[in-house]
């Protein structure tokens, strides 16, 4: 998916769509292969936090303890996290239908598993192959719009891109608050298995191809490496510190996932040198990009530990319900969802600097305050402080996503979507893990409330390095209209 082409479903180009960049007006067809990829993407990320409220009633249900439950969040993340550096690849030689239908085939297909799971077993293999469907489609959607989105245009489209990574995932608890008050936790996938099947059939449909086939090949070596990589970093800082007295275990897993990092670096600088990369490292050379991906992997880190803890305290220190810890970040979800595509434009009009200073301003005071909650601590400031931090993240990510991968040339589209999305992954899965096993530490010692503050603090002290990150924010190529 390299070059500005639009085909139909047979793979044929389109007439007239050759030189949409050259203004600012996207084709009819351009337009609904976006708005067809986003709907799904929404839709397969929703998936992902959806599990968060229904880990105290599956841990009953399934008779199975906290560590182990906990597995259908950090699996899924793992999972993606593993996937996605072969989307670079698979967006190379597959059309955008067979990618999307590929990608949402799986999501349905682990969908309908999961609610048909007769134990914990199944249903962690379930998220596994959800999860491989969503490790395709975020990666797919923005490499898409870098290919047919005008430059002067895309702050205001990945606005709208922001509704998925972010929205969704705050979303998740509130509806599956909602049906865990109604229904059994199998509901949860069984009112998301229509919508997907019929995002697939809208997509079968209507979805027309963009860009053109490339002939790489892919590197096995490369993708084996990926799983004790990033396999081995993420179960490493799960269990040390949650297990006392049984640290051998995960340091080796964290010894072991960064060797075979260092070994996948590697790999990648030498396949560059004949262009088969699975993964070109080579976008690193645009400094916009490397400091959007840091300031993005901080910004994952708090999203990720902040929709994973929140629920922990509103249900376990204010004993609220699930509906009603759901409701309860049900505002912050909103708040990035209506901002994300007015933070686009501005980004469009005045760049990233402005935008980004602001939202990783926020994000420290609210964490901080966050750290500083107590037993007695009213539910409307709770509520307050997540609407501010959504606000927070929806001033980061799109002037983030923006700025890292306009000044990318065509070649490097999908690797650099597919870079941005794995340390995403990681960076979730990574900051849910240290989070997580901090407050089991503290909380162990010290007491829940105590737990909690200790986490959020940690947090706090991981989102300065945002501040530092988004001063040095720069206007790119897009960000200026060219």
């Amino acid at each position: 998916m390299s070059t500005d082409v639009t085909s139909d479903a047979h793979g044929n180009p389109m007439p007239g769509t050759g030189t949409k960049l050259a203004n600012d007006k996207m084709s009819r067809e351009s337009v609904t292969v976006i708005v067809t990829l986003l709907v799904a993407t929404f839709v397969v990320i929703l998936n992902e936090t959806i599990m968060n409220v229904a880990l105290q009633r599956l841990m009953t249900d399934l008779n199975v303890d906290a560590p182990t439950v906990q597995w259908l969040s950090t699996g899924f993340m793992l999972t993606m996290a593993v996937v996605i550096p072969t989307t670079g690849f698979i967006l190379q030689r597959l059309t955008t239908r067979a990618a999307f239908l590929l990608a949402i085939g799986l999501f349905s297909g682990g969908t309908l598993l999961a609610a048909l799971a007769p134990g914990f077993g199944v249903l962690l293999l379930a998220r596994i192959v959800q999860a491989g469907g969503t490790a395709i489609m975020l990666p797919l959607l923005m490499t898409t719009i870098l290919t047919v989105v005008p430059l002067s245009r895309r702050g205001a489209v990945m606005g709208n891109v922001t509704i998925a990574i972010s929205v969704a995932p705050a979303l998740g608890p509130t509806v599956s608050g909602i049906i865990l008050d109604h229904f059994s936790w199998r509901f949860m996938f069984v009112f998301v298995l229509p919508v997907a099947l019929l995002a697939m059939g809208i997509g079968a449909k209507f979805l027309t191809n963009v860009g053109e086939r490339g002939s790489v090949r892919l590197d096995f070596a490369s993708v084996l490496l990926t799983v004790p990589a990033f396999g081995g970093l993420v179960y490493g800082l799960s269990q040390i510190g949650g297990h006392a007295g049984a640290t051998a275990v995960p340091i080796a897993a964290l010894v072991i996932g960064v060797l075979c990092m260092v070994a996948f670096v590697f790999r990648q600088l030498k396949l560059q040198k004949s262009d088969a990369p699975l993964l070109d490292l080579r976008a690193f050379n645009f400094r916009m990009f490397t400091v959007s991906v840091l300031l993005m992997v901080v910004a994952m880190m708090a999203l990720f530990g902040g929709v994973i803890l929140l629920p922990l305290y509103l249900q376990n220190v204010l004993h609220l319900q699930p509906m009603e810890t759901g409701l309860a970040l049900l505002p912050g979800g909103l708040a990035m969802g209506l901002l994300g595509p007015v933070v686009g434009r501005l980004f469009d009009k005045i760049g990233p600097l402005p935008l980004t200073v602001t939202g990783s301003i926020l994000l420290v005071l609210t964490l901080w305050q966050f750290s500083m909650l107590t037993a007695d601590s009213p539910l409307w400031w709770v509520v307050v402080l997540y609407a501010v931090l959504s606000l927070g993240l929806a001033l980061l990510f799109t002037p983030a996503f923006t700025t890292g991968l306009n000044p990318l040339p065509p070649h490097l589209y999908s690797h650099g979507s597919a870079i941005m999305s794995t340390l995403q992954q990681v960076a979730g899965a990574a900051g849910t893990a240290l989070l997580v096993s901090i407050f089991a530490v503290v909380s162990a010692a010290s007491g829940f409330v105590a737990g909690m503050q200790a986490a959020f603090l940690t947090a706090t002290l991981i989102a300065v390095v945002a501040v530092v990150l988004s001063t040095m924010m720069r206007k790119t190529e897009g960000a200026a209209g060219h």
